[in-house]
Formats: C-alpha cells, structure tokens, sequence
C-alpha cells in the first residue's frame, strides 16, 4: 500500500533488501531516479530481490529525511519479478537455501550470509554499468544487471562471470510462472518447487547471460545476445564527474572567533544536497573529502590558499545514508548504514571506480533509526563507529545501539560497548577509551555524554540482551546529562589539539545537531567514574546542525560539517561546511570544573575581575534529580537552590571556588554567573554539570 505510514509489526511479510542496491538499467540521462528500468540486489543474501519499471523510481513517502520519522523506501510501478527473502545461492558446501543467518525473536534473519558460504566484495562503476563483486565459497563472482526490451515489455538480465567454480553451484532466478532463459555454457536451468534455478557446471571458469522475464509467452521471437566477459569492466572507465564546481569562502568575525563558511555548490548538475555527514583532510591539508547523507563523496580544494575560493569535484555517489569518513594513506573509508566502505580509484582519473565492502559484518533492519555513527580509527588503524537502535522498540540484533570496531584488515569487527539509543559518533580518547554521546528518551531521561569503557552497558534496556538488573546501578553513568534546553541532541565530541587555539588547547569540544552549536566540556575523574559539564562557547548558532568536526594539522583550527536531515532546529540550510578559527581574544569560558565535600572549583580560560568573581550575588546554583524509566525523558524532580556560602579567587584569577556547605551528588546541578574579566569585559555565562562524587581534599590556593 502507498502514501500509508506503516509500523514495523505491519511489514514482516514484505519482501525486504535491507542491503539493497537498486541499479538503473536503461540509458538516458540524469541519474537513477531518472530511469525506467530497475533491479535490486540484495548484498546481504547475494540475491536479486526483483526487477520494476514505470514513470517513478520509488515511493519517496515519508524517505526523505524531512524531520519526520521515516520510513524505508518501496518499489513504484510495475514489479515484474521478485524472489523470496532467502540466500540467493545454495549453500557451496550442502546445496541448502536454508537460512543459518543470526534469527531475531520476531523470526526474521538479518545480516549477511556466513562468510564461508558467500560475501559482497564490491561494485564496480563502468561508464553506465554496475558490476557487483562477490564470492560464493571459493568462486568469485562478477554480475552485471541489465536490461532488454521485446514487444514493448523489459527482460531483465543477469550478466554472470564466474571463476573458479568448484562443484556444482545454484543461485535462485525467479518464481515458476515467469520466462527465465540462459545462454553460455556451463549454466542450466530447472524448476523444483515453483521456483526456477539455474545450475552452474564445475567449469573452472563460466560466462552465463539470464534472461528474466514477466511471463514465458514474452521470448516469442525473441533473440538472445551471447554471454560476455565482465573483466574488462573492472579497470576503471571515463569519469561520469568530470566537472570541477568552484565556490566563495566568506568570513565573519565573533568576539573571539572568526567563523568561514565555506560554501558548498548547492547548483550543482546533479541536483545532489550537500548534506554532510563526514569529513576528513588528505596528507595535502590542503584537501579534504566530505560525505553526505544521500550517498555523495565529494573532494573539496582550497582550504589553505588565499584566493577565497574552494573547488568542489564529485567523486563518488550511490553510498547508502554515510555518516563518517577517515583518510587513511591516501585512502577513504566511509560509514555507511549497510556497511564500512573503502574508495577505489583504478585509473587514476580521481574518480572512484571500485567501491570496496571492507566490512559488512554488521546487521540491519527495516527501522529508520539504526543509523552508523562516525568514523574513527586507532594508532594500529582499527576502526570504530556507532550504531543506534531502534528508537522506540526493543532491539532485534546485537548491533542494536552500539560501539562497533573493525580491524584494521577489515576481515572482523566486534561490539565492544552496548546500551545506547541513537549514539551520534565517536570521539577516540588518548588513553583509548571513547565518548559517545545519546539521546533523551525511552531509558534515557536526558541527553548525555558518555565516557566508555570496554564492554560496559549504558543504559538503554531496549538493547540486545540487556542485564537483568533494570536498577540505575547496572548501568555507568554518563560524564554529563545534558538537559535539551542547553541542547537538544548532542552529536560527535573531539579533542582540541592546536596550540591555535591557545587556553583551550588539549580541552574537549561537543558538537550539536540539534542546536549548531560548539560546546566544551570540562571534566575530572573522581574515585574511578568521569564527571563534568558542558558550556556553550560564544559562537552563534550555525544554519544546519553540526554533526562532525576535525582539526587541520596544516592552520591548526576547527573545520565542521552538518545538515538538516532528522529533527533539529537549525534547518536554515540543508548542509553546510565551516572553519572556526580562534583569534586570541579573551575567552572567559570554563575550562576546569572540580566538585569537592565543600563546593565547586571553576576555572576560567581568562583572568576575572576579582570584586566581580568574590561578590556572592553575581553566582546562582541550581540541582535537580532524573529518573530514568521506560517512557521518553524525565522532568525535574527535588529542584533547589544551594546556598553559596563563600567565594575566593585564585591568585592567577582564573579560578573561582564557590563554597557550597549543602553540596552532594547529583543528576545535574546549573551554575550561572554575571561576571567582569580583568579588564572589565563582561563576563556571563552558565555550565550544566553532573556530580558522582565528591573530592575531599581542599583545593590549593583556595
């Protein structure tokens, strides 16, 4: 049914490609959504879920990531064939197309198939073609989908170059009422149980041309083409985006910040939005590659020159919602919802020819919300990234809300932390812990920032297999809750490194998609479990939320991404790419927080004025209590006001210590201040911070 919301529950019976690759199979201009022809093949199970045609490509309802909570994509016009949610090859070893995939308790297999039996490879991209590399056991496997028209109606063809076959190998072609033809040697066809099959010889190597068709009475004088090779398609070809797109840097200045934006082409010949999801910079600082969320890999030039203007090439597309990227040797990896990706560029044209699946271990579903997080990788170059669950229902597979990591081969991943709902990234900590960040909601009563340890659970019990004890205690608690009045959904933290950035180098900075913002975070561990706060740095909200930050190593300052995908306030352009530069001007923001058994010690980026700092009506403090439970968020609860008791600043004037005689843990406490700086800047501000325990020693100086 179409134009019709559906929930998950209503769809187990539909035929999903939950790794779908939808390919166009006729010529013509303009890109996918512009043909009439299409078959999907699912790299999961290495079938070809179906062919289609018509006027439209797909359903866009409710798709388009416009705020709403989306629903996946299906099939318009006319679907001629499609075949059952089942491996697409027999098994190499016992001929079975018994699913032994991963079983969640709703019954349906997710994931790809044992790798023993068979796994995606890649795709190549040839001038209009798509060549989809896989392996089924110890054969390797080319296969190019096309199209052929007879009396005014489509042939789908399956375009097979196998080598290496071993035994007798069987792959699913289409049900017993449709035509299904072959042609080359080595291939035949039969029927068993109202499906058709087709049989391939142990021929060492085999060439095989399917034709698939909606009815038997179709290849009525129709004549078949011979079987070809597919090797001389895996080389690479002309580019398809030869154009070079050139765009204006313009500059602003706040306070003690100059902001450039640096103008992504929005007129661009493929009408794509630039809706980023990932950066990263090449060994030339000069150059960085940007992602985007409707699969666009884009090289953008410039960064460093001083004409004001940047170029902007496409060198990829297709990619299914990538929200990471990381450069790597020259190389670029980017995480897609379906898989980890590394870009291939076989003729030296800049354009990706070969588009690696360097890792698909991990499993997806129908929902909307699973997305992967982020891109990080490690000294030995292991890769990390976050899988969110399924937002308002309890998870099905073991990647659900998650911190995943690959090796640095690409050959294993592993779940290494759990308990998250929607994790929007990954910072990789000096020390080799991680922060995630999450979101307000069910199990989660406020946003938080989470410090995180190996094999810890944190916190949301509609995980995979979540602990038994629902209580607060089986879970560690954030380094910060962070109330969605300061920002409503926090994404990908990082670490200031540039002496650039004077005071605030070697501080950690958090990103918002919900408000495009720039925060930092500072934090202390008290008896084993990370506690601090999060404050807004001086900078005006961006157009779009920030999703992604790196540091260039070249000009030593910040360069973020964003978009306006899912929901946000700042949906005043549907992407963007800035450089925040700090310009040396007093900062005053904190950069230290530590809560003691006799109050709180802040310290500042700049000196204060010590009247204004030790004048107990210029500070408030505020606390209240969560509870965490099963229904979306928390209100307040025991809201107080502590009475500050005393005041004293540092004889360097940059640390104030507010004594506080009723100070205890707590869920969130707020500090507000209206201050002078040393030479009479005014000096406001708030930070919102979280409270385990309590240091016991006096603080020095104080």
């Amino acid at each position: 049914q179409r134009n019709a919301p559906l929930k998950d529950e209503d769809w187990s019976w539909a035929n999903w490609a939950y790794k779908g690759i939808a390919v166009r199979l006729d010529k013509g201009e303009g890109g996918i959504t512009q043909g009439k022809s299409w078959m999907i093949f699912d790299h999961d199970l290495l079938r070809v879920a179906g062919g289609w045609s018509g006027e439209e490509f797909i359903d866009y309802y409710e798709i388009l990531m416009d705020g709403k909570h989306n629903i996946s994509p299906r099939t318009a016009g006319d679907l001629h064939f499609s075949n059952p949610v089942l491996p697409g090859w027999a098994n190499p070893k016992t001929g079975s197309f018994e699913d032994l995939r991963f079983q969640a308790r709703d019954g349906r297999h997710f994931g790809p198939l044992p790798k023993s039996w068979g796994r995606l490879k890649g795709i190549y991209h040839f001038e209009h073609k798509v060549i989809v590399s896989y392996n089924v056991g110890d054969t390797e496997v080319l296969e190019m989908l096309a199209v052929d028209y007879h009396q005014d109606q489509p042939i789908y063809i399956r375009n097979l170059h196998l080598k290496g076959a071993a035994g007798k190998l069987i792959t699913h072609l289409a049900p017993e009422n449709k035509g299904v033809k072959v042609q080359g040697k080595g291939g035949e066809i039969f029927t068993q149980e109202g499906q058709n099959y087709l049989q391939i010889s142990d021929q060492g190597e085999v060439k095989l041309r399917v034709h698939i068709a909606s009815s038997p009475e179709l290849f009525e004088g129709y004549e078949m083409k011979e079987a070809i090779s597919l090797l001389p398609y895996t080389q690479g070809g002309k580019a398809h985006y030869p154009e070079v797109l050139t765009t204006e840097i313009t500059s602003k200045s706040h306070g003690s910040f100059e902001v450039d934006v640096l103008t992504s082409p929005k007129d661009n010949p493929w009408k794509s939005r630039l809706r980023f999801g990932g950066i990263d910079f090449f060994e030339d600082k000069n150059k960085a590659v940007g992602v985007c969320t409707e699969g666009d890999v884009w090289i953008i030039e410039g960064l460093l020159s001083e004409t004001g203007k940047l170029t902007w090439r496409r060198i990829g597309s297709g990619l299914f919602q990538p929200l990471g990227a990381k450069v790597i040797d020259e190389q670029i990896y980017i995480t897609c919802r379906d898989q980890l990706v590394r870009l291939h560029d076989l003729n030296g044209d800049g354009e990706t020819d070969y588009y690696e699946s360097f890792n698909n271990d991990h499993q997806v579903t129908d929902h909307f919300h699973e997305f992967a997080m982020g891109l990080q990788s490690d000294a030995e170059n292991n890769f990390y990234y976050a899988k969110s669950g399924r937002h308002a229902r309890e998870a099905l597979i073991p990647q659900h809300g998650t911190l995943i990591k690959v090796s640095k081969d690409g050959s294993s991943s592993e779940v290494i932390a759990y308990g998250f709902r929607a994790a929007n990234g990954v910072c990789l900590n000096p020390d080799g812990s991680f922060i995630v960040t999450d979101q307000e909601g069910y199990w989660n009563p406020m946003n938080r920032v989470n410090w995180v340890d190996r094999n810890a659970f944190y916190g949301n019990l509609w995980c995979y297999n979540p602990p038994k004890d629902t209580t607060d205690a089986a879970m560690v608690p954030p380094l910060t809750w962070v109330d969605s009045e300061v920002d409503r959904s926090p994404s990908e933290l990082l670490w200031v490194d540039s002496e650039k950035w004077g005071p605030l180098n070697g501080s950690l900075l958090n990103l918002s998609y919900g408000y495009g913002k720039v925060y930092i975070v500072p934090h202390e561990k008290v008896q084993g479990l990370m506690q601090g706060g999060i404050f807004e740095l001086p900078i005006p909200a961006f157009k779009t939320g920030l999703i992604r930050g790196r540091f260039n190593p070249a000009d030593g300052q910040l360069y973020v991404c964003g978009m306006s995908a899912w929901a946000t306030n700042q949906v005043y352009e549907p992407g963007g790419f800035y450089r925040i530069t700090y310009n040396g001007k007093p900062l005053h923001a904190p950069i230290d927080i530590q809560a003691f058994s006799s109050g709180v010690s802040l310290t500042f980026s700049d000196p204060l004025d010590q009247a204004s700092a030790e004048s107990l009506e210029n500070f408030q403090v505020e606390t209240w209590e969560l509870k965490r439970t099963r229904r979306y968020g928390s209100d307040h609860y025991n809201e107080q006001s502590l009475a500050i008791s005393s005041l004293s600043l540092s004889a360097d004037q940059k640390t104030v210590f507010i004594g506080l005689p009723d100070i205890e843990p707590v869920w969130q406490m707020e500090i507000r201040w209206d201050l002078k700086g040393k030479e009479g800047e005014v000096v406001k501000g708030r930070i919102q911070n979280t409270i385990h325990h309590l240091r016991e020693e006096t603080l020095v100086g104080n």
